[in-house]
């Protein structure tokens, strides 16, 4: 790392970026992935240098950061191509709630801002905890969340256990700790025998069918689909394992769950 704390950030995914804004230090950030869309005017404010699973090296060296963030085994090419060019990588690896919150900390002391950091994280967790106390003693419905469709792929970790936080239950909370997406493969049969009671789709860089979803062979016995009970969350808000997740995607959830709820939006932290 050429200085310390880092004056010159690249971000390779959204959620780093969106952090280093809610804690005030967006100035640091000279470069983002193309996937980077909170807040709405980062795409105009910061030079876009990679997709997810792939980056332009040069122009990521162009512009002299200090540090390089990256995100999961997805990236691991990436990484060791930057490693290999004698850049500094930071690669967070977070699939769980307690893993973003290690996240938001860890990169908060990275620029400086422990204390800042620190408060955002409490929020949060305070925000969490104070919506599954107003759960407790209700009979949660069966959420099946779905990643992709073809395969059907169930929801990861932190999905899963917004989707408690909310008062749900993820039918498929067994496969969410699988951190492979094909370790989380569904098969139809499967979601017919779960029978949720919602289905929340969210398919990253598509828009969801409900339509098609409701069409698979013997899907009209599932209650979610016999009341039409399917709702699509866009990528952005619940696939990011950072701020997003926690407050707008949560906010997608609960209302999916329960639509006449304002639940938890009085509480939201909003950039």
């Amino acid at each position: 790392m050429r200085t310390f704390p880092p004056e010159r950030i690249v971000c390779l995914t959204e959620e780093t970026v969106e952090t280093l804004y809610l804690l005030g230090q967006q100035d640091r950030i000279v470069g983002v992935s193309g996937f980077a869309v909170r807040p709405a005017g980062v795409r105009r404010e910061k030079p876009r240098v990679a997709a997810f699973t792939s980056a332009d090296i040069p122009k990521i060296m162009a512009l002299e950061p200090d540090v390089v963030l990256t995100f999961s085994d997805l990236q691991a090419d990436i990484v060791a191509a930057l490693l290999r060019e004698g850049m500094t990588v930071v690669a967070y690896n977070q699939r769980d709630l307690a893993g973003i919150m290690a996240m938001i900390r860890q990169l908060g002391a990275l620029v400086g801002c422990a204390a800042q950091a620190e408060e955002l994280a409490t929020g949060y967790e305070t925000r969490l905890q104070h919506l599954r106390n107003s759960v407790q003693g209700k009979d949660p419905l069966k959420v099946y969340f779905e990643e992709w469709d073809e395969p059907m792929i169930s929801g990861i970790h932190w999905v899963s256990e917004l989707i408690e936080v909310a008062g749900g239950i993820d039918v498929f909370d067994n496969l969410a700790c699988e951190s492979k997406a094909k370790n989380r493969i569904v098969q139809s049969a499967d979601v017919i025998a779960a029978m949720p009671d919602v289905i929340i789709a969210s398919w990253c860089g598509k828009k969801v069918r409900p339509e098609k979803i409701a069409a698979r062979p013997g899907w009209d016995a599932i209650p979610a689909v016999a009341n039409g009970r399917i709702v699509e969350i866009k990528s952005p808000l619940i696939l990011q394992p950072g701020p997003a997740a926690l407050t707008d995607g949560l906010d997608e959830i609960i209302t999916a769950l329960n639509p006449d709820s304002f639940l938890g939006k009085t509480l939201n932290h909003k950039i």
